[in-house]
């Protein structure tokens, strides 16, 4: 994780970090899931947000 949040860049956004406690929860709180669940669709989806996110909306 960057110490200086300005100087970020895009490429961190299109992953869950499974280690990093509070992107699971940010998942958790999204989509009303257990920490399990999302740890399991974290590990099945390579931590893809696009594809987590699909396949918990539904849309394809």
């Amino acid at each position: 994780m960057v110490d200086n949040k300005q100087k970020m860049d895009n490429r961190d956004r299109s992953k869950v970090s499974a280690s990093e406690d509070y992107e699971v929860e940010y998942l958790m709180t999204k989509f009303d899931l257990s920490k399990n669940r999302a740890l399991e669709l974290i590990a099945k989806h390579g931590g893809s947000r696009k594809k987590i996110e699909s396949e918990l909306t539904g849309s394809v």
